[in-house]
């Protein structure tokens, strides 16, 4: 029987002898490349923490010691070893394991995480929960470099640090930095010193013995000497006691360190370098290709795809970022670390100068670029639907308060599969719509995306483009930079007794549901401002109205809808469709969909359920 399948639980890691532990590790990373290979995941940055993941099971007593993992999307090691191995050929599938920490999912997930930079808060209230309880725990946080990008994680380290009796220990996983001969045997000897009882005792008793010139001139040739090998200590400046950088893959060096650094108290800081992909070439050569990657042969590696597949939104956005700065010198992209996600990679090569990657820092990005057009630019903001969410007082006080010209380019409009309920676009509509001075256009197809990006872009003010995750139709994109009238729809078909409101992605799916119900379909195209004119035309010529929407009900584009006849005084049966009032986990996106009836299907049997073709005919009433 191999080793990893007698692991069921860290108990088991930790009974093991330590000459295991890297046999273990190498089954660990085989498993998971094997494992990933046949469900698709995040596949480099996995393979980059196998070894820490090992330690930190086997040095402290989960799940009462707390581990909380930054992002998240590097705990299949530890989903492994925390009872979930069998479940992992289920990965980021409708009713299996998700690909994030998840609370309800395992006790050893301490906290639910998916968007950056919310570690070091986390396991710093767990920590001070502990204090208070009297509980001797321990609370780790694991961040990436990226993640420390974030303005909030700063935020956490400032009211860490004055926090002397915490048992708080935060890991920096530094997988952007090589793993260069300083971090070798010199380093590992330095940081088991630095985190061991004699470094910590003789740091002590100098401050209590020493004369204060003597101390003064210690304490300096202790830093000069830190920073010959390590970073600037500007984490001890926030009150933290920093240790390393060591290597992240050699458990003998952090199996002790650890060890140490659990028998001290107040904050701790570890420096450890990983490398993305570890173990596995092709990722370590290749680690954002292989950072999110689809089914695939591991004997081959990823393949590009052999027949030209339909343009994804994506791409329509990159292509029309191009175009657009080609045509006006004015025109900036910023994107808060997303430039392959969001299809800026192309733009960055051809307008250097005037593409910004400002980190994991979607707040900044947002007021960044509300500087810019103070200054007569034009910044286009490339950001996630779900990203845009932390950055709302930004983009209310910052941007729609000032009336600036910002256009919003909102990938991932809707739900996103496998990501799960953590990134899907729901709520942009409803938490939009609300702000004076907004612009909100709903994508149906690829070439009215690139409509829409040049509407919003010469609108002068802020506007937002919300486009789904993946493929259109495969609708062909024209290549001049056309725009639309702003606050008006489009009859797509002709029908009797309904007329379906459409938004966005729901658009197609209704006129098919149209042809079967023989229903007027509208492609409505703004959320806001929404064509009232059409709306009182469709409740003047039809019995009932449909709105269909994916994204939030609550507060979304049907509620605008309904607002609308409301200040008109017109009294109509309307149904609204959309996603629920719940949080929607990780599955195939289309069976997502077909689930919550908004596919064609689902439009037309809600339809006939609300309205019977038997009812009676309502007429139009003006209040």
């Amino acid at each position: 029987m191999k080793l990893l399948e007698t692991i069921n639980e860290p108990a088991q890691v930790r009974q093991l002898p330590r000459s295991q532990l890297v046999p273990l590790a190498q089954e660990l990373r085989s498993f998971l490349l094997d494992s990933v290979s046949k469900t698709g995941g995040h596949l480099s940055s996995n393979l980059g923490t196998v070894e820490l993941t090992v330690a930190l099971h086997y040095v402290f007593n989960t799940p009462h010691d707390r581990i909380v993992w930054d992002v998240g999307h590097q705990t299949y090691t530890h989903k492994i070893l925390t009872g979930r191995r069998e479940r992992m050929p289920t990965l980021r599938q409708q009713g299996g394991i998700s690909g994030f920490p998840k609370r309800d999912e395992s006790e050893y997930d301490t906290f639910g995480t998916a968007h950056s930079s919310t570690s070091i808060s986390a396991a710093l209230g767990m920590a001070q929960a502990a204090k208070i309880k009297g509980d001797p725990l321990h609370a780790i946080a694991v961040i990436g470099d990226g993640s420390m990008t974030a303005g909030m994680a700063f935020e956490a380290l400032n009211n860490a640090g004055v926090q002397e009796d915490l048992n708080l220990l935060v890991i920096l996983n530094d997988n952007d930095m090589s793993i260069s001969p300083p971090v070798g045997a010199l380093n590992r000897h330095l940081a088991r010193l630095m985190s061991g009882q004699f470094y910590a005792a003789a740091k002590n008793v100098g401050k209590s013995v020493l004369p204060a010139p003597v101390l003064e001139l210690a304490k300096r040739f202790e830093e000069h000497a830190k920073g010959m090998v390590v970073p600037a200590t500007m984490f001890e400046e926030f009150g933290f006691n920093y240790i390393g950088p060591i290597d992240g893959h050699d458990l003998d060096s952090l199996i002790p360190t650890l060890q140490n650094i659990k028998q001290l108290k107040g904050p701790q800081f570890l420096h450890v370098v990983t490398k993305k992909g570890q173990g596995y070439k092709l990722a370590e050569n290749e680690p954002i290709l292989y950072h999110g990657t689809g089914k695939f042969n591991p004997a081959e590696g990823i393949k590009p795809a052999t027949a030209p597949a339909k343009m994804t939104y994506t791409e329509v956005f990159g292509n029309w970022l191009c175009d657009m700065a080609a045509h006006d010198k004015r025109l900036v992209g910023i994107t808060p670390a997303m430039r392959e996600g969001s299809g800026m990679v192309k733009f960055e090569q051809q307008y250097p100068e005037r593409y910004f990657d400002v980190g994991i820092a979607e707040q900044h990005a947002v007021t960044f670029g509300a500087g810019l057009a103070c200054e007569g630019l034009k910044p286009v903001v490339a950001i996630y639907s779900t990203f845009l969410q932390r950055a709302y007082d930004q983009l209310i006080h910052d941007v729609a308060l000032q009336n600036l010209d910002v256009t919003f380019a909102l990938d991932r409009a809707g739900l996103v599969g496998a990501d799960g309920a953590t990134h899907a676009g729901n709520y942009d509509m409803a938490f939009l719509r609300c702000i004076p001075n907004m612009v909100i256009m709903a994508a149906s197809d690829e070439n009215e995306c690139r409509q829409m990006l040049t509407t919003g872009y010469y609108y002068p003010g802020p506007a937002a483009i919300r486009y789904p995750r993946g493929a259109g139709a495969g609708v062909a994109v024209q290549p001049q930079l056309d725009t639309i009238e702003i606050g008006k729809g489009e009859v797509k078909r002709q029908g009797k007794k309904v007329a379906i409101l459409a938004f966005g992605s729901m658009v197609a799916p209704s006129v098919a549901a149209g042809e079967q119900l023989g229903a007027t379909v509208a492609n409505m195209r703004f959320v806001k401002p929404l064509d009232v004119a059409l709306l009182k035309q469709l409740a003047a010529d039809h019995d009932y109205l449909v709105t269909v929407e994916e994204g939030s009900i609550m507060g979304g584009a049907g509620s605008a809808v309904a607002e609308a006849l409301a200040a008109e005084g017109l009294v109509k049966p309307i149904l609204m469709l959309g996603l629920p009032d719940t949080f929607i986990d990780h599955g195939d996106p289309v069976q997502l969909l077909k689930n919550v009836g908004l596919d064609a299907a689902g439009i037309a049997a809600s339809i006939r359920q609300r309205f019977p073709q038997d009812a009676a005919e309502p007429r139009l009433s003006v209040v």
